[in-house]
């Protein structure tokens, strides 16, 4: 029997690195993605007419098609493949028809079609929204590398003088997501948003909540003493201990960890700042995982998906919901809170904000190797008090 190709995600596909030789990954139905020892990725697809295999027909370019735009054309290939026709020629005059993306509302297309194709009616509205308004029609027509920093610096100053603060740093965040889709497509080589700081354009409704050692001890023995599975329980206590963003932590691969050396290397893809950072794990985090190791249902994911055979992370809002069905006695809070009730109580325990800013990955910006060796230390050790800290508030509830 034919082995079923495990289908890819738009995670995997971004983290795959190149080989010294070309390779390819299949999706399924044909559908094949090469990995070129350029770092270029290319979809083709693979069949078989009249009994014989066939040359592979190209779909075109990662950067330019996405995953559900490859799949639609694999199943209309397929299909074409089960009349006895050769979609070779049909491919062709697809790839002609792919636009270049080369200017700015080119590549705002495609943004739009790909990666927001899955986002909420009101989420792709208000995006298009602050794109046609006022970034397109600034720079719409300029290359996507001669986007210039100052270019969005003047857009956001003209969107805050007409009275809307707000909408200014919404705009910002809008073309610095942007440019983050274009950089993993390799479409751009840096971001343009990044320089403008968020301060200057408006003061965000920035939650300042910080829980409170009784509180995180409260919660803690509430997730235990609950009827939710046991990997859910480990992953909101990892994420307690780790301090990671939480789509860090759910899409985490076991490639990603050397439980032996107590590091956790989460790739560039996966980094809200594009940038490859470790965690350096407490003993309790490392034997968490050991835990889950041992009781892995799926090969690649610390925490698959109970929902059918497909080899994928749980669905993000799914430590929400645990969470939410558990009635906690807390005040209002979110998971992102834990990482900065972390930063608070280690600053009171003396913790020096380098150690903190390292163990959080909140900055790396020390280029010295002595110096990066030493603030590596520091947050292994930051983070193991964190993690003591956290075992003492669990334990002193128990004894009351």
């Amino acid at each position: 029997m034919p082995k079923t190709a495990t289908p890819l995600s738009e995670t995997q596909i971004r983290a795959m690195q190149p080989r010294e030789t070309r390779y390819s990954v299949a999706d399924g139905n044909g559908l094949i993605l090469e990995v070129m020892p350029s770092g270029t990725k290319v979809w083709r697809f693979r069949y078989t007419l009249d009994g014989k295999r066939q040359p592979l027909a190209t779909i075109g370019d990662y950067r330019k098609i996405s995953l559900r735009v490859a799949r639609e054309r694999a199943r209309k290939y397929a299909g074409m493949v089960a009349t006895g026709t050769s979609p070779a020629a049909t491919a062709r005059r697809d790839r002609g028809a792919e636009k270049r993306i080369e200017l700015l509302r080119d590549a705002a297309e495609l943004y739009m079609a790909t990666a927001m194709s899955a986002k909420s009616e009101e989420y792709q509205r208000t995006t298009r929204r602050a794109l046609d308004k006022d970034v397109l029609k600034a720079v719409g027509g300029k290359p996507i590398g001669a986007v210039t920093s100052e270019d969005i610096a003047a857009i956001c100053e003209r969107i805050k003088k007409r009275g809307s603060p707000k909408m200014a740093l919404h705009t910002r965040n809008v073309v610095k997501r942007l440019y983050e889709f274009l950089i993993a497509r390799q479409l751009a080589t840096s971001n343009p948003a990044l320089a403008v700081p968020a301060r200057f354009l408006a003061t965000p409704e920035s939650r300042i909540r910080v829980l409170s050692g009784d509180e995180i001890g409260r919660m803690l023995r509430a997730v235990d003493a609950s009827s939710i599975r046991r990997p859910l329980k480990l992953a909101l206590h990892l994420l307690v201990l780790t301090t990671v963003r939480k789509s860090e932590l759910i899409e985490a691969t076991w490639a990603e960890f050397d439980l032996n050396a107590g590091l956790w290397r989460i790739p560039a893809a996966r980094v809200k700042e594009g940038r490859e950072y470790c965690i350096y794990l407490p003993h309790q985090a490392v034997t968490m995982l050991r835990e889950l190791r041992e009781t892995k249902t799926r090969r690649q994911y610390v925490f698959p998906t109970v929902r059918g055979d497909q080899d994928q992370p749980i669905a993000k809002s799914t430590l929400n919901q645990a969470v939410k069905a558990l009635g906690l006695d807390v005040e209002h809070f979110v998971l992102h809170d834990f990482r900065r009730s972390a930063a608070s109580h280690l600053r009171e325990l003396g913790q020096p904000d380098g150690a903190i800013e390292k163990a959080l990955a909140r900055s790396d910006a020390a280029t010295d190797p002595a110096t990066q060796n030493n603030l590596a230390d520091q947050a292994r050790e930051a983070l193991q008090q964190w993690a003591d800290f956290v075992d003492a508030q669990i334990a002193g509830g128990e004894r009351r």
